[in-house]
């Protein structure tokens, strides 16, 4: 055994620590705790280690409220007060920022919180048959493992999910291809104060009809939409649903409202939405004000998905120009703009925005305002081509889930577009997790 003074937190919530001039990644360790750590690899540049005992608590800990906290991998930072970890993912936020981009912000943003719990309404479980621990596991992954936990609560999923974990397994156990359905996918909706929960099954062989039968069974005494997934995103089926079209058939009514912009957004269980959805409302509320764009003027969504930023912005009076690398998203982009009255303000295209250059940026034609909302990859292409690009956009605001491939963006346009970072911040997306979501705006230096 070990003793160790934590100095900090790394971007997965572990303690840093320092031993004979080694750095030491501890789990489950806090910044100024005094802590008994057992190594558990060792590498010839840092090691990583376990607490075993805590000797001098941090004020920071709190007592995890999941019993399968430390063992899940669901979260990470159950042992640390809530406030505390919005202040630490800002700090992360801002050191990325500085030693990765080189920038500050000029302004910091209030962080945006919310609920803490039961937040979840994404979720990809995974399903395994292991008659050594009793049968079918339905959860996420151990910490640090390819196993599946042995979920029986979660406290971050949408609690009409979360009681169904046990009756999952029940299920599962029952059906002759028990092993051949290896993911479950979860999408929760509201609509009109009503909770609408849609599960995806992953199936890897075609459904014998008594499997068919059981699931159509389980949807119905549930309350909730079945659909199946046989090869990719695209290929799902809504097998049942609580309600039906005229001919009899399952209807989805999946959709997630933004009252503040009168918009009902219809989605597919397999389409990327945000996992939190009351975070999301803020998230986009910000965004269009930080944007502010003024009628008519011209605006980008690129990595545009559904319209989330995109209907939003058409609805305050810009016309909004959204771009997304899947075909399939522009489609319900375009649908979502339809149904909400919004054709004329918002068009969608299809296009890699990864391999954008200056020249195919010049094309898409002038721009008063872009809003930036990448995939964890950021969007470096993109920076690259408004950093060279003499028609300075009059703002700029992304969004990241990365703030290291957010803070190598920013030094781009940054150092190279004439740009400056006028402000940035947090958004807390992911309670009692590691990920850190956030938001800065680049004005013409």
């Amino acid at each position: 055994m070990t003793e160790l003074r934590i100095e900090s937190l790394d971007l997965d919530a572990q303690g840093v620590a320092r031993a004979d001039g080694k750095v030491v990644f501890v789990r489950d360790a806090l910044p100024g705790e005094r802590v008994e750590v057992e190594i558990v690899r060792r590498k010839p540049r840092f090691d990583v280690a376990r607490t075993v005992r805590v000797l001098a608590e941090s004020s920071m800990r709190v007592r995890p409220r999941c019993p399968h906290f430390g063992n899940c991998g669901g979260c990470s930072m159950q042992h640390l007060d809530t406030r505390a970890q919005v202040a630490i993912k800002q700090r992360v936020l801002e050191d990325q920022l500085a030693h990765v981009g080189g920038v500050r912000p000029e302004t910091v943003l209030r962080a945006i919180a919310g609920p803490d719990w039961g937040y979840r309404y994404r979720a990809r479980l995974s399903v395994r048959n292991v008659p050594r621990k009793g049968g079918v596991l339905v959860g996420f992954h151990e910490r640090g493992s390819s196993y599946v936990a042995d979920m029986r609560e979660c406290h971050v999923l949408a609690p009409q999910v979360a009681r169904l974990l046990l009756p999952l397994r029940e299920l599962v156990g029952g059906l002759l291809m028990r092993d051949r359905m290896p993911q479950i996918e979860v999408a929760v909706a509201e609509r009109g104060g009503e909770v609408i929960v849609a599960l995806v099954f992953r199936v890897l062989d075609p459904v014998d009809p008594a499997d068919a039968q059981a699931l159509a069974a389980f949807a119905r005494v549930h309350a909730l939409e079945l659909w199946l997934q046989p090869r990719g995103p695209d290929s799902v089926i809504l097998l049942a649903a609580p309600q039906t079209d005229a001919a009899g058939a399952p209807l989805s009514r999946l959709a997630y409202g933004m009252p503040e912009f009168a918009l009902t957004m219809p989605f597919v269980p397999t389409d990327f939405t945000q996992v939190n959805h009351r975070i999301n409302e803020v998230l986009v509320s910000r965004a269009v004000r930080l944007l502010a764009p003024a009628a008519g003027e011209r605006v980008a969504d690129l990595f545009c998905g559904l319209g989330n930023f995109s209907l939003p912005l058409a609805r305050a009076g810009a016309a909004v120009v959204g771009i997304e690398g899947s075909a399939a998203l522009v489609e319900r982009a375009r649908a979502g703009a339809r149904a909400n009255g919004l054709e004329t303000q918002a068009s969608f295209s299809a296009a890699n925005l990864f391999e954008t250059t200056p020249e195919s940026w010049r094309e898409l034609g002038p721009f008063d305002r872009a809003l930036i909302d990448p995939p964890r990859e950021g969007a470096l292409a993109v920076c690259q081509a408004l950093a060279a690009d003499e028609r300075k956009l009059r703002r700029v605001v992304y969004v990241s889930c990365n703030p290291a491939t957010l803070a190598r963006d920013a030094a781009v346009l940054t150092h190279t577009g004439g740009y400056r970072l006028c402000a940035a911040g947090v958004v807390n997306m992911f309670p009692h997790t590691s990920h850190v979501e956030s938001m800065a705006v680049f004005e013409p230096a």
